[in-house]
C-alpha cells in the first residue's frame, strides 16, 4: 500500500512538474507566431471569407476534434466522464470552426469510445450536411474509423458514399496542391478507417488511412506529451511537398495507473498551451509542417490560433 501511496505522489508532482515548465516556458517565450493577432469574425464562414480562390487545401491549419461525437456518450454523472472528450455537438462544433471530425463507429453503425456507445453516425452525418447546406465554400475533413477491439460495419463504405453524396471530394493527389475554389462545389474529404474490410483504393470517392497519418503516444503527462508532438512533426515533410494529412493533437489522456481517469480534468493539463504549440513550431523552424491541430472540448480561441496562422500563409507571412 506504502508503495502504491508514494507512487502517486510521485505521480502529482511529476505533472506538476511538468505544468510549471510549460507555464514557464510561455511567459518567457512569448505565443507569438505568424497570424497569432488576426480576429476572426466568422467562424461559421472562416474559409470562406480567407478567399476560396487563394486558399490552397494543403496550407489550411485545420481546427479538429478528437473523439467529436462524444457529447452525449455513455450515461450523464456516471459513465459520461470517463469517455466525453467534446461537449458540443457536431453541428455546434462546426458553427465554432472545427473543420476535422474523428469519429469511431461499431458494428451497428453506433458511434463509440472503446466499450461506451452513444448515438448513431447518422446522427452526425446529417449534422454535417445540414452545416454544408447553409454555407458555401467550407470544406471538412471526416475521418471514420472502425473503434479499436470492434467489427468493421458491413458494406460501411457503400453507406458513407449514399449519405455525403455529391458532397464528396474524390480520392486524388492533386487535391492537396488545389484551391478550395476548385473542389467546389464538392466539400468533404471523407477517410474511411475499416479494421479488417478491404480499403479504399485510389480514385475511390472516400479516402484511405494513409492520407491521414499522426503519432500517439498514451501519456496524462503534459509536457511529454507536448514534446513528443514536436518531435513527430519535425520529422513530416513540409505541407508544400506532403500527399498526406499529418495531424497534431493537442491532448493528453487519463491512463490506468493513475487515480484521474475523467477527461476533462487530465486534458485540461494541456489544453491552455495552443497557441504556445504553435509558436514553438515557429521557434523550432518545422512551422511550416503543422497542418491538422485537433484538442478535446474545443473552444474558440483554439480555432482562432488555427485560423490566424491559415491568414498568415495566405498573406504570405509564415
Amino acid at each position: 500500500m506504502g508503495d502504491v501511496v508514494s507512487k502517486q505522489i510521485e505521480r502529482r508532482r511529476a505533472i506538476q512538474t511538468q505544468k510549471k515548465t510549460l507555464n514557464d516556458l510561455m511567459r518567457f517565450e512569448g505565443e507569438d507566431y505568424p497570424g497569432s493577432d488576426y480576429f476572426l469574425i466568422n467562424r461559421k464562414t472562416w474559409m470562406h471569407d480567407l478567399n476560396p480562390e487563394k486558399l490552397q487545401i494543403k496550407k489550411i491549419v485545420w481546427p479538429g476534434t478528437h473523439d467529436s461525437a462524444t457529447d452525449k456518450i455513455g450515461i450523464p454523472f456516471i459513465t459520461r466522464p470517463f469517455a466525453q472528450c467534446q461537449s458540443d455537438s457536431i453541428y455546434e462544433q462546426l458553427l465554432m470552426g472545427t473543420r476535422v471530425l474523428d469519429i469511431r463507429v461499431q458494428k451497428d453503425r453506433k458511434v463509440c469510445h472503446g466499450i461506451l456507445t452513444t448515438y448513431s453516425v447518422d446522427i452526425v452525418l446529417n449534422d454535417i450536411k445540414k452545416f454544408l447546406s447553409e454555407t458555401e465554400s467550407e470544406i471538412i475533413i471526416l475521418e471514420v474509423r472502425t473503434e479499436y477491439g470492434h467489427e468493421d460495419p458491413p458494406e460501411f463504405d457503400k453507406y458513407l458514399e449514399e449519405k455525403l453524396g455529391d458532397y464528396l471530394i474524390p480520392n486524388d493527389e492533386q487535391v492537396f496542391d488545389k484551391t478550395i475554389g476548385e473542389v467546389l462545389p464538392r466539400r468533404v474529404i471523407c477517410v474511411w478507417k475499416p479494421r479488417k474490410l478491404p480499403k479504399p483504393e485510389a480514385g475511390s470517392m472516400l479516402w484511405s488511412e494513409g492520407y491521414l497519418k499522426d503519432n500517439w503516444i498514451n501519456t496524462d503527462l503534459p509536457e511529454t506529451k507536448f514534446e513528443s508532438n514536436l518531435d513527430y512533426l519535425s520529422k513530416q515533410e513540409p505541407v508544400n511537398t506532403r500527399k498526406y494529412f499529418y495531424r497534431v493533437e493537442n491532448t493528453v489522456t487519463p491512463v490506468p495507473d493513475n487515480p484521474i481517469v475523467c477527461v476533462k480534468p487530465v486534458t485540461e493539463r494541456i489544453h491552455a498551451f495552443a497557441r504556445l504549440f504553435i509558436s514553438q513550431c515557429f521557434t523550432k523552424q518545422i512551422g511550416d509542417r503543422l497542418q491538422i491541430f485537433s484538442t478535446d472540448f474545443i473552444d474558440e480561441d483554439f480555432v482562432g490560433a488555427c485560423v490566424g496562422l491559415t491568414y498568415a500563409r495566405v498573406k504570405g507571412i509564415a
